[in-house]
């Protein structure tokens, strides 16, 4: 059973950055899809970025293409997500889920579950 906790969240003001950190144990973690997700308050969970740990290849949402940079340490079991140009919109609890396989655009549009997540870290971002 995969276990993800995430690290890194707190509050910056807008234009500021942040590194988001999701440690993966109890699984693996080689072929497995990776991926970051947020749920700001009143608001549908958004799939945020992915990659896929066997081939380092990466998708992300159009609204944090060019901002925000996922990536990984094979070594450490974790995965980062590097959050430049923060605006007030990026405001919200940020997860990390795990599922067995290929990320697809499915996993992050939500039409594909994952089968791991954290409890999440919170970002917020002033103006």
């Amino acid at each position: 059973l995969a276990h993800l906790e995430e690290s890194g969240g707190g509050s910056v003001q807008a234009g500021g950055s942040l590194r988001l950190s999701c440690k993966v144990s109890g699984v693996s973690y080689n072929d497995y899809c990776i991926a970051w997700f947020r749920q700001a308050p009143g608001k549908e969970r958004e799939g945020v970025a992915s990659i896929y740990t066997e081939y380092d290849s990466t998708l992300y949402a159009d609204s944090v293409k060019g901002r925000f940079t996922i990536s990984q340490d094979n070594a450490k079991n974790t995965v980062y997500l590097l959050m430049n140009s923060l605006k007030p919109e990026d405001t919200a609890m940020y997860y990390c889920a795990a599922e067995w396989g290929y990320c697809y655009e499915s996993h992050l549009n939500g039409i594909t579950s994952m089968d791991y997540w954290g409890k999440g870290t919170l970002v917020s971002i002033s103006s």
